[in-house]
């Protein structure tokens, strides 16, 4: 008797990946209401902040994006990233964080909205991740966020932490035998443009 294959298949993770999406959705939701906080009526851009990614399923699932566009497009995303890329490293060796507009970025709006990467998800409210060491790590959320909580005694704060758990599972998943071997993965939107779809099935 043949032993069954409890291997995922790609689109089964995919689809694990998305429900983890709208669940992060949900509680981000759910913290912004409570503290009235609209990306609607900001003026500020979330997507011109400095954001690196760390996994291979969501490259992935970025990629699965970039192929629903058409070529021109798919064009025009990939010239920007080759400025993106260019400039932000031009900054970085002056000592600078970079603050360029994301290459998905059009007017102001992202094109990838639904395919969009977990911290592009979940940057703006406050939030807080606990360590394996059982500290607490906390972050202020965006600077409207940052000003509007700074006159409250008390505000809520996402917690990260069983997200990112849930992530990293998904991603062990999908990266498999190879995982161990494989480099990490440290980049911008940009960079996972430039350097093309993953290296993973």
């Amino acid at each position: 008797m043949k032993k069954k294959n409890s291997q995922k298949s790609r689109g089964s993770l995919m689809e694990d990946l998305n429900k983890l999406y709208r669940q992060m959705e949900d509680q981000y939701n759910n913290v912004a209401n409570q503290l009235n906080l609209s990306c609607a009526v900001c003026n500020d851009n979330c997507c011109s902040s400095y954001f690196k990614h760390h996994t291979y399923i969501e490259w992935a699932y970025l990629w699965d994006g970039i192929q629903t566009c058409s070529q021109e497009k798919r064009e025009l995303f990939l010239q920007r990233a080759k400025d993106y890329v260019r400039e932000s490293e031009q900054s970085l060796r002056q000592g600078k964080t970079p603050n360029l507009m994301c290459p998905l970025n059009t007017g102001g709006w992202c094109e990838m909205y639904e395919y969009r990467l977990m911290i592009c998800r979940l940057h703006g409210v406050p939030n807080q991740i606990k360590m394996p060491n059982g500290s607490i790590k906390n972050f202020p959320g965006c600077d409207p966020c940052q000003r509007m909580t700074a006159k409250m005694d008390k505000f809520p704060a996402l917690d990260r932490t069983p997200l990112y758990i849930r992530l990293v599972e998904l991603e062990r998943q999908f990266t498999g035998k190879k995982g161990k071997s494989l480099p990490k993965v440290d980049m911008t939107i940009a960079e996972m443009l430039v350097k093309g779809a993953p290296p993973v099935p």
